[in-house]
């Protein structure tokens, strides 16, 4: 067998390790290859108002990937605005919504917001912190 071939199947049949994905303050853990690319997408978007990704500053309270049927994937994000009243709150979650479907596999996106528990600045991550001078 030649050895590029071999390789491709050996990379083909890989164990997907999961991936350590920082989420504001919090850790989290990409269990498959699409959840990792989906939150990849969610660190695309950003608060118009705020040079830093909704990811970063700890906006998205949780992700969700059903992929049972490959393919068509449902992702659920579950989000919060750093205040109630934010006006730019539809145009984030669109940005989230169309970002996310563009994600090869996805077929579904919904995405909420909520507001409790409230966002605070300690949601964010170090990055974030360094880059808006908190603390």
């Amino acid at each position: 067998m030649d050895d590029n071939v071999a390789q491709n199947a050996n990379q083909e049949t890989a164990v997907f390790q999961p991936v350590e994905v920082q989420v504001g303050s919090k850790t989290m853990l990409a269990q498959t290859v699409l959840e990792e690319k989906v939150w990849k997408a969610l660190k695309e978007c950003f608060d118009p108002e705020i040079p830093v990704n909704i990811v970063d500053l700890g906006l998205v309270y949780d992700m969700k990937v059903d992929d049972e049927i490959p393919g068509e994937a449902n992702v659920f994000v579950l989000m919060t605005l750093t205040a109630p009243g934010c006006g730019m709150g539809p145009m984030i979650a669109a940005d989230v919504r169309r970002r996310v479907q563009n994600v090869p596999g996805v077929r579904n996106v919904r995405v909420e917001l909520v507001f409790d528990p409230t966002w605070n600045p300690a949601m964010m991550s170090e990055a974030a912190k360094l880059m808006l001078n908190f603390g």
